[in-house]
């Protein structure tokens, strides 16, 4: 079974991590599925599969095309109608490229495609669904983005079935997609790299540029993409109450870097570095780079911060966390409200609450006793829950349909 794998961007963000681990999973379950990517950019996605085995190809999205988003009208000064106008300008760049990528995925015979993310989305819908059996796995509120929105409506019934990735997600993907069936396939983690330990620990301070940290300092950290709504500036503004309240020494870090190109939707890294200076905590706060092992991070971590503004379609690092044994704060909205039994096995805030957020981070910071079994419970969770073959397994079954489906 050849499923060809679409992707928009080469970097690695969470979708893209949620991608690698199915590459990785799915010819364990079983030896006859043949993965292939076809990337839209080169970068870390594109080496990570082929270090799997996986073949990979870049057709690289058009500039024009790869630097359209309608996430940024949230942030930014665009209309939906400014929107929709550079929408028409680009249409034979899109027109281009739908037809480029039928003709390369023609080559590779495949039996289905699974399309990742938005822009493949579309492009399929309206380049291969007429050949093959497509999927759509929706990571993201499509109903949020006013012309993703419209042109779901319009494009949603070229997929066979659209697997979100929480039952935040599907609520709002059936009411876009009335005539395309929606599944639940909740994100899995890698319990065997994402572990408690033993394990290497990253050393945080040296990849942030920071002196050695006193004795028993408290590691609080925030790993995520730079996009505005992941809430970095909450999470930095909680921080700095939480230093001037609570005497237990404390380090934050913010572990992550831009990945895509919509920038009106992202932080610059000198706007994030600006909040840490106006707070006054230079000493305190490290940036660190993008890891290519997060797992190392997590492990060097006493308190993992999920930080969204707005409700997040599920949280990798939620889960990635509390597989890693820590203590995790999850700003509860969206799919993160469905992963973790409050003052169970994390602590739930409310989404934009920096006093909220500072309160959860301090009452953690003074009580080890709590982020042990915090940690504890969280991994028994993700056991039960979350690990990758369960979600491998989920999947592989709804393959098994639409290729039996797709048989005269």
């Amino acid at each position: 079974m050849r499923i060809v794998f679409l992707n928009p961007v080469g970097a690695l963000g969470g979708a893209e991590r949620v991608l690698l681990d199915l590459l990785a999973g799915l010819p364990e379950l079983d030896a006859r599925v043949d993965p292939v990517l076809v990337a839209g950019a080169d970068g870390p996605l594109v080496e990570e599969a082929r270090r799997l085995g996986v073949r990979s190809e870049v057709l690289a999205l058009p500039k024009e095309l790869a630097s359209l988003g309608d996430s940024a009208a949230r942030f930014g000064p665009h209309t939906p109608w400014r929107l929709a106008a550079r929408v028409l300008h680009r249409a034979p760049a899109l027109a281009g490229y739908a037809t480029r990528l039928a003709r390369v995925v023609q080559t590779l015979r495949p039996h289905l495609v699974h399309s990742n993310g938005i822009k493949t989305h579309l492009v399929a819908a309206l380049a291969l669904a007429w050949r093959w059996p497509l999927l759509w796995h929706v990571h993201d509120f499509l109903g949020e983005r006013p012309l993703v929105r419209r042109a779901a409506r319009l494009l949603g019934g070229g997929a066979r079935l659209a697997v979100a990735n929480s039952e935040a997600v599907a609520r709002d993907a059936r009411r876009l997609l009335p005539h395309t069936r929606v599944a639940v396939v909740h994100n899995g983690v890698d319990t065997a790299r994402f572990h408690p330990g033993p394990g290497t620990r990253a050393d945080l301070d040296r990849l942030a540029g920071l002196g050695p940290a006193p004795e028993g300092t408290v590691r609080f950290g925030l790993v995520a993409t730079y996009a505005r709504w992941k809430g970095h500036d909450v999470f930095l503004r909680a921080f700095a109450q939480v230093t001037r309240a609570c005497s237990v020494p404390m380090r934050a870090y913010v572990v992550g870097s831009p990945v895509y190109r919509t920038e009106a939707s992202q932080f610059a890294p000198e706007e994030l570095r600006g909040w840490v200076e106006t707070l006054g905590l230079r000493e305190q706060v490290g940036f660190v780079p993008f890891q290519q092992r997060p797992e190392d991070a997590f492990r060097a971590m006493d308190v993992v911060v999920h930080a969204s503004t707005q409700p997040e379609p599920f949280g990798m690092t939620i889960v990635e966390g509390m597989a890693s044994g820590r203590a995790v704060i999850v700003s509860r909205a969206g799919g993160a409200a469905e992963l973790f039994r409050d003052g169970h096995d994390a602590v739930g805030t409310p989404p934009g609450d920096a006093s909220a957020l500072a309160e959860a981070m301090m009452r953690l910071a003074r009580d080890a006793a709590l982020r042990t079994r915090l940690g504890h419970a969280a991994r028994q969770t993700v056991e039960l829950r979350f690990a990758l073959h369960h979600a491998a397994a989920r999947m592989l079954g709804h393959y098994r349909e639409l290729v039996a489906w797709s048989v005269p």
